[in-house]
């Protein structure tokens, strides 16, 4: 009777339990209501923009027909991927898209993280906000305006760079007309337009690391370069370790807008990427399914390295997005 009766009460007590874990859930909800109401504009804006338009992939799979619509389109299975690895075209897009998107990486994410300690380290705070301002500006300049401004700077005769060239006795290049200096135009310009926005986030991240930390250092005699190494990037390191898992997931996704700006029939070997690609093929030339498979393609890889780089980062950082 004993163990019957003591089932019986473990029973009601869950029972008892789960009732008040469902009106505190409910109380919350009942104060938090304004709050939660406040979700429905963004979850409706990722349901119907980004989770609904995820019907159409299958269309990858298919000879897409608008005329039969996507449910009697044939069937072509795997054809359209085959078409795209099997292209002529296959290796220069995806080299560069990935030559593009890892030196942008590799060079371009460091800078506002160190464009961060520098403010940060800066002793005046007049000069802090100048410098803080002028790097913000050029990230509120239209692409459209960014590329005018490039190809007037790098005009074979008149622009300024040749002819600061030509004053040291080189020869005019005509920069934006070479495929092998696209790349490098493309991926500096980007630095300077977006280093000053990108490193807020980083200079908000310093402003949360507790000062006595500093005091503490101070006292144990470290020099400001070995508080900057030992005080200062560990304590944005986690913000570092978000952004660059956030970068990596989307890491096939190179500035579309500004390289179709960029690009002509003279540096396409170098400006050529898979978002142009189905730009060019699939939007002009009506190829839905071909370019919706490529779309799919390059989105597996993203995902792909999202997840590999967040499991990466929660297990020997031990942090991640989730």
């Amino acid at each position: 009777m004993s163990i019957l009766q003591a089932r019986t009460t473990n029973s009601k007590e869950a029972t008892h339990q789960r009732r008040t874990k469902g009106k505190g859930q409910l109380r919350q909800f009942r104060d938090k209501y304004d709050l939660l109401l406040m979700l429905l504009l963004p979850a409706a804006y990722y349901i119907i923009f980004q989770y609904g338009p995820m019907y159409g992939l299958q269309i990858a799979f298919k000879d897409f027909n608008p005329v039969k619509g996507i449910m009697g389109s044939p069937w072509v299975g795997f054809d359209h991927f085959e078409r795209f690895f099997e292209s002529y075209y296959f290796g220069r897009l995806l080299w560069n898209t990935l030559s593009i998107s890892l030196f942008s990486l590799l060079f371009a994410f460091p800078i506002p993280i160190m464009l961060a300690l520098l403010i940060h380290e800066l002793p005046g705070k007049k000069f802090k906000k100048l410098l803080q301002n002028v790097s913000y500006v050029p990230h509120f300049i239209s692409l459209v305006v960014v590329v005018g401004m490039l190809q007037l700077m790098l005009k074979p005769e008149t622009g300024i760079v040749n002819v600061i060239i030509q004053a040291f006795g080189g020869h005019s290049i005509a920069f934006l007309e070479k495929s092998e200096w696209f790349k490098a135009i493309f991926i500096s310009s980007g630095i300077w337009q977006n280093m000053g926005w990108q490193s807020i986030i980083y200079i908000a991240a310093l402003a949360g690391i507790d000062p006595q930390q500093y005091e503490a250092a101070k006292i144990d005699g470290a020099s400001r370069f070995k508080r900057l190494l030992h005080v200062s990037i560990p304590g944005i390191m986690p913000m570092i370790l978000i952004l660059l898992i956030l970068d990596v997931g989307h890491f096939m996704n190179v500035g579309f807008e500004k390289i179709l700006l960029m690009q002509n029939n003279l540096n396409m070997a170098s400006s050529d990427v898979i978002a142009t690609f189905i730009y060019r093929t699939g939007i002009q030339n009506g190829e839905y399914s071909f370019t919706t498979a490529i779309g799919l393609f390059n989105n597996m890889i993203n995902l792909v390295l999202l997840l590999t780089i967040n499991r990466y980062a929660r297990k020997k950082a031990e942090t991640s997005l989730w």
